[in-house]
């Protein structure tokens, strides 16, 4: 995906956030236990904050968080940080330099990459306390999938490592699209392809929510061993808490 597709994602997507959490305070959020609508707010107003001081100060912002808004309620302070998010990346290219986490990546291109993904998830995250999900932009569930696997959970896992992981090989299958997740006990890797112990496959809308933890399997295709299949699902969790 181009950089403009996902600032287009950051704008529908915290549109559609702001407009779900709007006079739904004190909801829960299931898909984030022991958080209300509010909580979930409050965090990605943050999360937005922190990706605009990373750019414009060209590192880690410190001290974190900031001090939380007194004139102004937590949809409100979020609808403000999201106009001021898509401002940064309007006046921006992708390839302008900013701080990330990730070192292989420091440009702007990385968080509207990112912020794209965490909009999205997070839309869904507000709108499973009322009970209505819409589906995810098809084109960014893909690269969902790709980011989630590749950024979040790829990589040395040696500060967790896993006794279980004894390099079970987990293959994630959608839209011609095949990633095969290799879990080894203090690291996991990705390849394009290659056999696997276990299988699972279905619209990338689907794959990339239950990647997230915000969809059970009933949607999607398992096949092969189904203890790799659950102990992918803990690593994510790991990844992406």
């Amino acid at each position: 995906m181009e950089y403009d597709a996902f600032i287009g994602n950051v704008r529908s997507d915290g549109e559609g956030l702001i407009a779900t959490a709007s006079g739904r305070s004190d909801a829960m959020v299931p898909s984030c236990p022991g958080w209300t609508v509010d909580d979930l707010v409050r965090h990605v107003a943050q999360v937005y904050e922190h990706k605009i001081a990373c750019t414009d100060l060209g590192r880690a912002p410190d001290p974190w968080p900031p001090a939380w808004p007194s004139d102004r309620g937590a949809v409100e302070w979020l609808a403000d940080a999201h106009g001021r998010l898509l401002a940064m990346f309007a006046a921006h290219a992708t390839t302008d330099a900013s701080w990330t986490w990730w070192p292989p990546d420091q440009t702007v291109g990385f968080w509207a990459r990112r912020m794209a993904h965490e909009t999205a998830i997070h839309r869904v995250d507000a709108e499973l306390a009322g009970g209505q999900v819409t589906l995810l932009d098809p084109d960014l569930a893909l690269d969902g999938i790709d980011e989630i696997l590749r950024i979040m959970l790829e990589g040395d896992w040696s500060d967790e490592p896993s006794d279980e992981s004894t390099g079970q090989r987990i293959a994630i299958e959608t839209a011609g699209r095949r990633w095969v997740v290799v879990l080894d006990r203090a690291s996991i890797t990705v390849e394009d392809g290659g056999a696997a112990a276990a299988t699972i496959s279905g619209d990338p809308r689907d794959v990339d929510l239950w990647l997230w933890g915000r969809a059970d399997e009933a949607s999607l295709a398992r096949s092969g061993d189904p203890d790799s299949l659950s102990l992918l699902r803990s690593r994510l969790m790991l990844a992406t808490q």
